[in-house]
Order: C-alpha cells, then structure tokens, then sequence
C-alpha cells in the first residue's frame, strides 16, 4: 500500500513538473513574441536624455513621458490619418463580410450545376500573389476614376477568398433542422440567410471580420499606390512619413506606431470573447 502511495505522488510530481516546465515554455515563446511590441511601446515613452539603444536594452523608461506623443499629433495631421484609416477599416469590413456571406451562402447549402467547381475556382485564387494582381487593379482604379478616393482604397477587398471559404465551412455546419424550420415559417432564402444563417455563424463573422480589419489597418503597399495627397493618407502612410518630417527620430516614429497600433489591439481585447466556435445547433433538440 506504501509502494502504491509512493509511485502515485511521484507520478504527480513527474506530471506536476512537466506541466511546469510546459507553461515555462510558452511563457518565453510568448515574450519572444512580444518582444518588438513591448520594445516599441517602452521606446515611444523614452525621454531625449535616455538611449534607446544602449546594450544591454531598457525596456522600461527611466523619465517615461507622453510628450513624444503630443509632438507626433501636433506636428502631423494625425486626426486625418486616424479617421481615414477608420473610415477605410469600417467600409472594408462592412463590404467583405456581406459579400462573402452572400456569396458563401449558396455554396454552402444550395444544389445548383458547377457549385463545386465555383468553389474549386474561387479556393484557387488564394494562391495567387497580390503583386500579380496589383497593376491590373491599378490599371481599373484609375480608369474608374477612383484614385485618391476612399472607395479606390477598399476596391480590392470588397470581398476575398479566404473569407468565402471561411464562411461557407460555417454554413455547411448548420443543422438541417434550423433551415427547415425556417423555411416551415414561410422564409425566403434570403430571409433564411438572414434570419437563421447569419446567428448561426455568428463566431466566424466576427473572426472574419477582426482579420479583414487588421489586414485593412495595417495595408501598406495598396494605399500607396492609389493614394498620392496626404488628407486621404491612412495610417501606415502617416507612420512612413515621420521618417523625413523628424530625420529619423526613433521616438517619435515609435509614439505615432503606437497609436496606429492601439486600436488594432483594443479591438481584439474586446472581440476575443467571439472568437470561440460555439455549437450551431444549440437550439436543435433530438
């Protein structure tokens, strides 16, 4: 019975300890990935007196002080930046999600002749590199008239790939039972999509959503092209050019990327509750 006792506690130990060293690994994975951010942060608040690239590294301020952060809003039009880079975010969301629902949606539960080779083709063009598209779309934003306009911006992303895929797995995980009850009530299919559909998928909306936001926030090379006078620059524009308005002064291009940053980060904290798959047949009982 001792023997017993003892082999059980020192597998609890042995467990215990490799729990341990399992959390001691993702721990340090962890800061390793937050590393550059938790460097750019304890940059932006670095005082003129303090060198930021001292070895060994300081991450945190010995003065720490916001006024890196109002020399950056008030020497560029940071408030333009922001809005645009919001009014962008928000339009490109808006059009991806309800594209991509629309059209995942047939794709999902309708039988019509060629749905899988639509989807086949579809699927496909995510291998495709934006840069072999870039001048093509170029080419058509210029003709359309769209060039410093917002409506240029978003017009590659209006709808993706990625997304109709992402949302036709979602759809085709509905139960049967809800989409008849819908149609029992006298729903259209559109009312079915709307109605039943929609709720049902509502955790793979709102990831589709979080990674078209970030991909929009963050998109360089697109704007830059299509964007060549300031008042419509978003974000990442505004960031690039504190480089020649400050003569590369690490600070305060560290506090306008940590102002581009924050929302991105914010939102997260706030959506990373909906991010969890749930159970789309939670009002389906056997």
């Amino acid at each position: 019975m001792k023997d017993s006792l003892k082999l059980t506690a020192a597998r609890q130990t042995q467990s215990r300890w490799k729990r341990l060293g399992f959390y001691a690994l993702l721990s340090a994975i962890a800061f390793l990935t937050l590393l550059p951010l938790i460097w750019l942060v304890s940059t932006a608040f670095k005082s003129p007196n303090e060198n930021i690239f001292q070895i060994p590294p300081q991450f945190l301020p010995a003065e720490p002080t916001f006024q890196n952060f109002v020399r950056v809003w008030e020497a560029s039009p940071f408030g333009q930046y922001l809005f645009n880079s919001t009014l962008v975010a928000v339009l490109t969301v808006s059009f991806n999600v309800i594209f991509c629902a629309l059209a995942a949606y047939p794709l999902a539960r309708l039988e019509f002749p060629g749905r899988n080779l639509i989807f086949s083709g579809i699927v496909s063009t995510i291998m495709i590199p934006f840069q072999i598209v870039m001048i093509p779309l170029y080419i058509l934003t210029v003709q359309l008239g769209l060039k410093n306009t917002y409506l240029g911006i978003i017009l590659p992303s209006l709808a993706s790939a990625f997304g109709i895929f992402l949302l036709r797995q979602a759809f085709k995980g509905v139960p049967k039972e809800l989409e008849e009850a819908g149609r029992m009530d006298g729903c259209s299919e559109l009312g079915i999509w709307w109605n039943v559909m929609i709720p049902a998928v509502k955790p793979a909306l709102v990831t589709l959503a979080l990674l078209v936001f970030i991909g929009s926030w963050s998109d360089f090379l697109w704007p830059l092209l299509v964007i060549d006078r300031p008042e419509f620059y978003t974000l990442p524009l505004g960031v690039a050019r504190l480089e020649g308005t400050f003569s590369a002064d690490w600070r305060l291009i560290a506090a306008g990327s940590t102002i581009a940053i924050a929302p991105v980060l914010l939102l997260f904290l706030l959506l990373q509750q909906y991010i969890v798959p749930t159970d789309a047949g939670t009002g389906v009982k056997g």
